[in-house]
């Protein structure tokens, strides 16, 4: 299960909304996945997540698997389209 979202705040994914990312990531049993800029890393993995530079303006793509795939899905994309509360 999988759906694909545009980082839309200023600062793209800084430290701040990556750690957000990462402790949500972390509440759920399925094994998560963040692909951009044609790269895959764990969601649960700060510096993984640090590592893809997210932008604004960049497509992601959130990847889950597991028992409860659609709920880290629906949370993670809500956090996203929320601009982790910086606007």
């Amino acid at each position: 299960m999988e759906t694909t979202l545009i980082i839309e705040n200023k600062t793209g994914l800084h430290a701040r909304p990556a750690s957000m990312f990462v402790q949500e990531a972390n509440k759920f049993s399925s094994k998560i996945k963040l692909t951009a800029k044609g790269k895959t890393v764990d969601a649960k993995s700060i510096l993984m997540i640090m590592s893809l530079g997210l932008q604004q303006g960049t497509d992601v793509t959130i990847s889950a698997e597991g028992e409860d795939d659609q709920a880290a899905i629906t949370a993670l994309s809500d956090l996203i389209k929320s601009k982790f509360g910086e606007e």
